[in-house]
C-alpha cells in the first residue's frame, strides 16, 4: 500500500477524491507516496504522486458529469453550473501541466535533484487528469478526449475496485504513461532524493474554524521533529528555542503565533514530565482547538528514537486548556466580579491558589489586567515560564497598563515579533491592512517591537495570491442575499469549496423594523443551500461540530474569532461602526478579524451608508483606477 499525506484524506474531499486516494493507497506500491492537496507557492493541485521507478505525477481532478460539459477546448471549458448558467473554467489537462511546471521550476533549486549541467532535474514530471464521475465511454463519446489525450486520463472504470472493467495492473500502467516523453535512461530516485522532494511538498497545516479539526496529519516519515507548517524555519527555531522563565511573542494576524504557543506547550511537557502546565485563552474555538493540537503533538514522536506512548498508558495530560472564564469557574470556583477579592486575600496569605509550572497565554490582548495579575500569582516563582502571545489589532479591549506592572515580570529583552501572514492571500492581507491604518485611532501607533501599550505590529503580506476581495453595493439586505447565494453555488460547484469552508458574518443580528437574520437564511433557503447558525447556541459546546455536517457557517464576526474559512462574506457591513458602540477603535478592529478569517475569497456587500462604506467605495474606485491606469500602460 502507498503512503498517505495526510491519512486518512480529510473530510472536505469529494467521494470521487475518495475513490481516487482509496484506489491509490490499495494498488501503489508500499514506496509510492501520494500527497493530497500539497501546498506550494499558492499552488494546489489535487494529487502529487511520488514513485522511485516513477519520478513524480500532478494529477488534477475535474468532478464533472458529461451532461455538465458545455463547451471543451485547449485552453478553457464552459460548464453548466447548478443555477444553469455557464461558467468557463481551466481545461483540467492544462492545469496539471501547469501544477507540473512549477513544481518542476522549485525542484530546480535542489542541486542533487538536477543534472550535471543544473538546467534540468535528473527524473521525470508527468501530469494527469482523474474523471470519478465518468467513465471510459462517455469520457470518448463526448468528446473530452479530443482536448485530453486518453494516456492523461483516469476515468471512473479504471478507478473503482467494484467495476468489473478495473485492473490494478492497467492502472499502474496507466500512471506510468502520464510523462510527455520518456527519457531513455530512467533515473531511479534514491531515499535522499525522494526527502528532498518531499521537503517540498509538505501539506498544509492551519489553525482552523472550531467546527472541523484544526490540522490534517503530518508527513511523520520526516526525521525532524514534529513541523510547525507552514511556517517558515526562523519560527520553527523561536519554537524550539525559546529558552526558560517567561517570554512574550507579539505578531499580527495569521502569522503562525498560536502553532508556535501549542508547539511549546508539547515541548516543555516532553522535557519536563512532571511539571504542571497550563494553556489559557480568550474564545471558546482556539481552546478546542489548541486542545487537540497539543493532544495530537504529544502523540507524535520527538524523532526516530522516541517511540510512540503506550496506548494503554491511561495517565492523565499534564497540559491543562482551557479559556480565562472556563479556568476561573472549573479551577478556583469564582467569578469575574470576585478576582479583586480573590487577589488581595493571595496578598494577605488567606486564599489558597493553584501552582503552574508554565503558563502559556494565546489572545494575550483580550485579557483584562486583572486576569493577567491573578494567572501569574498562579505561576511557580522558581520556574517562571509564562508564554504570552498576542496581537493588538485583533483587540476588542486595549490594554491601558504595563505588562511588568500586570505580571509582576519584566519582558524587555524577551519578546519576539510575528509579521509574515501564513494565513491569508496577499490580496486579503493588504486590503485588511490598509483599511486598518486608514481607520483605526492607533494608525499613528505602528511600530516594530514596542512591548507595553496598544503598538501594532504590520503584517508583511503573504507569498500566496488570489483574487482580490470583491465590494458590492445593493439597494436591499434581500438582493446582497440573492449575490451571496449564487456565489456560494458556483464556490462550490465549480471551485469545488465544501459548504464548511464558506462562512457568512455579520454584525448585528436585527433591528427594530428588520430582522437581518431572516434575511440572510431566507436568501440561502432560495436557492437550497444547507447552513448553520453558529450563534444561535447562548452557551456553545466544547465538542460543537466534528466538520462532518457540511453547511455554510451563519456567525457574527465576533463569534468567527480565531477561525478561519475558504470563503468569507460580511453582509450588512452598513451597520458599521454600530451606532451604539462609543469604541469606535472596536469596530476598526472587529471589520479587520472579520476580513482576515478569509484564506481565500473575501466578499463585502452592503446596502446603506456608513463610514466603513464610504471608504470601501473610494478604496475599490482607487483599486479600479490602478487597474486602468495599469493597462494603459502596458
Amino acid at each position: 500500500m502507498a503512503y498517505m499525506v495526510p491519512n486518512p484524506v480529510p473530510a472536505r474531499a469529494s467521494a470521487g477524491e475518495r475513490m481516487l486516494f482509496e484506489t491509490l493507497r490499495t494498488n501503489l506500491p508500499e514506496d509510492y507516496i501520494v500527497y493530497y492537496e500539497p501546498e506550494f507557492d499558492g499552488r494546489r493541485p489535487s494529487a502529487v504522486v511520488i514513485g522511485p521507478d516513477l519520478g513524480l505525477i500532478v494529477l488534477e481532478v475535474a468532478d464533472y458529469t458529461s451532461k455538465s460539459l458545455y463547451r471543451l477546448g485547449r485552453d478553457e471549458w464552459l460548464i453548466w453550473s447548478a443555477s444553469g448558467g455557464k461558467v468557463p473554467v481551466m481545461n483540467p489537462l492544462e492545469q496539471a501541466r501547469d501544477h507540473a511546471r512549477g513544481i518542476a521550476d522549485r525542484l530546480k533549486r535542489e542541486r542533487p535533484l538536477t543534472e550535471e549541467t543544473g538546467a534540468r532535474l535528473k527524473f521525470a514530471i508527468g501530469y494527469g487528469t482523474v474523471f470519478p464521475r465518468m467513465s471510459q465511454s462517455e469520457f470518448l463519446r463526448c468528446g473530452v478526449s479530443d482536448v485530453v489525450g486518453t494516456s492523461f486520463a483516469l476515468c471512473r472504470d479504471e478507478l473503482d475496485p467494484e467495476d468489473e472493467a478495473f485492473a490494478p495492473d492497467a492502472l499502474y500502467d496507466k500512471i506510468q504513461g502520464m510523462f510527455p516523453s520518456r527519457r531513455k535512461q530512467r533515473t531511479i530516485l534514491s531515499r535522499e532524493d525522494m526527502r528532498a522532494i518531499r521537503s517540498h511538498l509538505v501539506p498544509e497545516a492551519r489553525v482552523g474554524a472550531s467546527l472541523r479539526p484544526p490540522f490534517e496529519l503530518q508527513d511523520q516519515l520526516l526525521l525532524s521533529a514534529h513541523p510547525i507548517d507552514p511556517l517558515d524555519h526562523a519560527q520553527e527555531q523561536l519554537a524550539r528555542a525559546l529558552g526558560d522563565r517567561h517570554r512574550l511573542i507579539r505578531g499580527a494576524a495569521g502569522c503562525g503565533k498560536t502553532l508556535v504557543l501549542a508547539n511549546r506547550a508539547r515541548l516543555l511537557a516532553k522535557q519536563h514530565p512532571d511539571w504542571r502546565i497550563l494553556v489559557l485563552c480568550f474564545g471558546i474555538s482556539l481552546s478546542r482547538t489548541l486542545e487537540q493540537t497539543i493532544e495530537r503533538m504529544m502523540e507524535e514522536p520527538e524523532d526516530l528514537f522516541d517511540f510512540p506512548n503506550d496506548p494503554n498508558d491511561k495517565r492523565p495530560s499534564r497540559v491543562e486548556v482551557y479559556t480565562f472564564r472556563e479556568w476561573l469557574r472549573n479551577e478556583l470556583r469564582t467569578k469575574d466580579e470576585d478576582i479583586p477579592i480573590l487577589l488581595r486575600m493571595a496578598e494577605r496569605g488567606e486564599a489558597i491558589l493553584p501552582s503552574y509550572d508554565a503558563i502559556l497565554i494565546d489572545e494575550g490582548q483580550e485579557f483584562e489586567p486583572e486576569w493577567l495579575r491573578l494567572v501569574s500569582t498562579c505561576l511557580n516563582p522558581q520556574t517562571q515560564s509564562l508564554l504570552l502571545v498576542e496581537d493588538s489589532a485583533q483587540s476588542m479591549s486595549r490594554r491601558k497598563k504595563s505588562l511588568a506592572r500586570n505580571t509582576g515580570l519584566d519582558f524587555r529583552g524577551r519578546s519576539k515579533i510575528l509579521a509574515m501572514n501564513y494565513r491569508n492571500s496577499m490580496q486579503i492581507v493588504q486590503f485588511a491592512w490598509e483599511f486598518f491604518q486608514a481607520q483605526s485611532p492607533l494608525r499613528n501607533r505602528v511600530k516594530q517591537g514596542f512591548i507595553d501599550g496598544a503598538d501594532m505590529i504590520p503584517p508583511q503580506a503573504a507569498k500566496r495570491r488570489g483574487p482580490d476581495p470583491i465590494v458590492k453595493r445593493f439597494s436591499r439586505l434581500k438582493e446582497e442575499m440573492e449575490f451571496v447565494s449564487e456565489s456560494i453555488v458556483y464556490l462550490h460547484d465549480v471551485m469545488k469549496i465544501p459548504y464548511a469552508d464558506v462562512a457568512i458574518l455579520y454584525r448585528v443580528k436585527n433591528s427594530y423594523n428588520q430582522p437581518y437574520i431572516d434575511d440572510i437564511r431566507d436568501g440561502l433557503k432560495s436557492r437550497s443551500l444547507p447552513f448553520s447558525w453558529v450563534s444561535e447556541d447562548a452557551e456553545p459546546r466544547r465538542d460543537r461540530g466534528d466538520g462532518d455536517d457540511d453547511a455554510v457557517r451563519i456567525s457574527t464576526i465576533d463569534g468567527a474569532k480565531e477561525t478561519d474559512f475558504r470563503a468569507v462574506f460580511i453582509v450588512n457591513l452598513e451597520s458599521m461602526p454600530f451606532s451604539l458602540e462609543e469604541a469606535e477603535e472596536r469596530e476598526v478592529s472587529l471589520l479587520y478579524i472579520g476580513m482576515t478569517r478569509a484564506l481565500d475569497w473575501l466578499f463585502l456587500t452592503y446596502s446603506g451608508e456608513s463610514k466603513f462604506t464610504a471608504y470601501l467605495e473610494e478604496a475599490a474606485k482607487r483599486r479600479s483606477e490602478s487597474t486602468s491606469n495599469h493597462h494603459r500602460s502596458g
